[in-house]
């Protein structure tokens, strides 16, 4: 099996983000990951900034997939999006429903009310110009209620033409492989890709988790909270959890690992260094 080791980035807000960020990227590159996503905020808060990031990364020959979320959206300025992306030699989407922002009304939602809308609408209108990559939740998503009704939102992304998925970030590997093993029972055999999230800041992780639904397992949790301004104890436990997640992801079968940068370089290079990842 060919594994695919990718990144996330987000856009900075600030030119002086931006500019640390062009001084981290380097580093990220070098280790070889096969793309850099780049977010895309609730209702195309980032818009800008997103194709800022985008632009500066082709710029620098890495390949780039950008996320798009549609809620919020016309076909039409999707259509414009889609167009200057393939304009810049962009092959690969990362295709999202998106949040509104907060205060914006259902009644400003746009076109497109779901992710699968947005697949089906790129396929119609680029054709496969783009691999696109859709979202999975092996925990299943907070809107869904339940896992079967999450299996069947995952479903209509797969069936109207996504040709893999990235995971939100676990700390439960058998979470996971319980996921791809529904997905199989309904036909379902793209890669999907687990996200990976390093552990740095106990206090943002567990917002991160309590908003999206992202379970830190019990054990986890009393450990974190148990260092308390212990950055350095934190983080070094923090590595050991998800290097063996990651280990354990890619021993059993995983198809690659997609890494959740945070905009930092460091967490992420000592990973790919200690898992023995090469370009």
């Amino acid at each position: 099996m060919t594994h695919v080791y990718s990144v996330e980035l987000f856009p900075p807000k600030t030119a002086e983000g931006m500019n640390k960020l062009k001084q981290d990227i380097p580093q990220i590159n070098a280790l070889g990951p096969a793309y850099f996503s780049v977010t895309y905020g609730a209702g195309g808060s980032t818009r800008e900034g997103t194709f800022e990031t985008v632009a500066w990364l082709r710029s620098q020959g890495i390949d780039t997939a950008p996320h798009l979320a549609c809620i919020g959206s016309t076909r039409e300025q999707v259509r414009e999006i889609l167009a200057q992306y393939h304009a810049q030699g962009i092959n690969r989407l990362v295709a999202l429903r998106g949040d509104l922002p907060s205060g914006m009304g259902a009644g400003n939602s746009g076109d497109f009310r779901y992710a699968n809308e947005l697949v089906s609408f790129v396929r119609a209108e680029f054709g496969d110009a783009f691999s696109i990559e859709v979202a999975a939740y092996p925990e299943y998503h907070p809107q869904a209620g339940n896992p079967a009704r999450d299996l069947e939102n995952f479903k209509r992304k797969v069936d109207a033409g996504a040709d893999a998925a990235i995971t939100q970030y676990f700390y439960n590997a058998d979470a996971y492989f319980g996921f791809v093993e529904s997905c199989e029972r309904v036909g379902l055999s793209i890669p999907i890709v687990p996200g990976i999230m390093p552990i740095t800041n106990y206090t943002q992780l567990a917002r991160f988790s309590d908003t999206c639904g992202a379970e830190i397992p019990r054990w986890i949790r009393r450990r974190l909270e148990g260092y308390g301004d212990d950055v350095a104890s934190l983080r070094a436990f923090g590595h050991e959890v998800v290097l063996g997640l990651c280990q354990r992801l890619i021993a059993d079968g995983a198809p690659g690992l997609h890494f959740y940068t945070m905009n930092q370089s460091g967490p992420v290079t000592c990973l790919w260094r200690d898992l023995g990842l090469t370009i």
